[in-house]
């Protein structure tokens, strides 16, 4: 018999990291017909309420918010899953945190967390003794929930499945450049950047640094042959006008805009048409943008921060997959509920000499960067790999916790066993 699962995270069918990640997850966790999912989708403003039956194990009960605990308790009663499994930051889940013991009267809890920044936090040890498996995504998580609960700590990190990022064929390429940029500006140096535009991705000091780059270019090279292809959404209200600034610096042919929400193969397109991938978050908990940009073969710039750190450099030699961005300064900030973390920054004269030095490499050393970032992407972050580990730990986590429950005998007040 398939056992089910009742998983929380953003809604599998919309497009933010936890949701793309979500549905990776699933789709790999179906192709062993071994479970039946159904996710409370969360995190966007739906249209309609009714449950989406994606296919005859998924389904998908679109919720306000990451539900409540009435909703859990319907649930558990309606269901009776064999393990729920929540994803996201932790601080949209402290309503089942709370009622745990009441989940543990039913099934087990397994929890794919990523943390940021150190410092470590032993703050957060109340949610993670409520929980039976902490599975990490990132290697920096790993390292400080180990600390915490070495126990039940585990590492399986994010991964995309082949066929969705790959790298395209010189004609291909060729092809779409011209469509997309131009035949004037089909040659000129592209970088991405697909971030939401908002403060933690730092939109305004991204315009400013391709204005620095920009002007090292035209003073090292006599030209500003270059494109900033930003997929965001540039007078979002969560972030800047992007559009005034850059018209502010004199820079607005040197920025292309992809507003649009679109899906993996137009992403697909737009990493490869660029010739690396930038990335100057202050806090970024894995970074699927620069994992992306590697899988299609294009070197990334980033800072070692978070999840991204395994990710520039290769931990097997410590040799990098593009260009590393320092960290210059932190910052130490928090809030009543996570009481510190890090936030780490790079000046923007710092990022404009990073993309100098890309530029620099050259086409055929570019490729090979590229071509080194793919193979070490499909190693440590191998799509095959994490769903065997997540079969492993459902299943073990599962059988622990029925293996424990039979060692109690449960009882109603009347004495009677139920």
């Amino acid at each position: 018999m398939k056992k089910k699962i009742l998983m929380i995270s953003d809604h599998a069918l919309t497009t933010s990291g936890v949701a793309t990640q979500s549905r990776h997850l699933v789709e790999g966790l179906l192709k062993t017909n071994q479970y039946t999912i159904i996710q409370l989708g969360a995190a966007v403003r739906h249209e309609n309420y009714s449950t989406i039956k994606v296919n005859d194990d998924f389904f998908i009960k679109p919720i306000d918010g990451f539900g409540n605990k009435e909703l859990i308790r319907s649930l558990l009663i309606s269901e009776k899953p064999d393990a729920v499994l929540i994803f996201t930051d932790p601080r949209f889940f402290t309503y089942l945190f709370e009622m745990e013991d009441e989940i543990h009267q039913v099934c087990p809890i397994l929890y794919w967390h990523v943390w940021d920044n150190l410092p470590t936090p032993h703050f957060n040890k109340k949610y993670y003794d409520s929980v039976d498996t902490l599975n990490c995504l990132s290697y920096l998580t790993y390292t400080m929930c180990k600390d915490i609960v070495p126990e039940k700590t585990h590492y399986i990190p994010h991964a995309i499945p082949q066929n969705i990022f790959h790298p395209l064929s010189s004609s291909e390429i060729l092809k779409q450049k011209e469509k997309l940029l131009g035949t004037q500006k089909k040659d000129w140096f592209v970088t991405f950047w697909a971030n939401r535009n908002c403060r933690r991705k730092r939109p305004g000091d991204l315009i400013y640094a391709w204005k620095n780059f920009i002007d090292k270019l035209e003073e090292k090279e006599g030209h500003r042959k270059a494109l900033l292809l930003c997929h965001t959404e540039p007078f979002d209200n969560e972030g800047q006008d992007l559009m005034h600034l850059a018209k502010k610096l004199n820079i607005d042919e040197n920025i292309i805009y992809s507003r649009n929400k679109i899906g993996f193969p137009e992403m697909n397109i737009l990493h490869n048409i660029s010739d690396c991938y930038l990335n100057i978050s202050y806090a970024e908990g894995f970074g699927l943008g620069t994992l992306e940009a590697m899988q299609c073969g294009k070197p990334i710039i980033a800072l070692p921060t978070g999840g991204q750190t395994r990710q520039i450099i290769d931990w097997r030699d410590n040799t990098l997959n593009g260009v590393l961005l320092p960290v210059e300064f932190k910052m130490i900030a928090g809030n009543q509920n996570a009481k510190e973390i890090y936030e780490d920054f790079v000046s923007v004269n710092t990022i404009g000499s990073a993309l100098l030095e890309m530029y620099s490499l050259g086409n055929e050393e570019r490729f090979k960067l590229g071509q080194k970032a793919r193979s070490y992407s499909l190693f440590e972050f191998n799509y095959d790999d994490m769903i065997r580990k997540w079969v492993d730990s459902i299943n073990d986590t599962i059988d622990s916790w029925k293996s424990k429950r039979e060692n109690f005998e449960i009882v109603n007040l009347l004495g009677e066993r139920i």
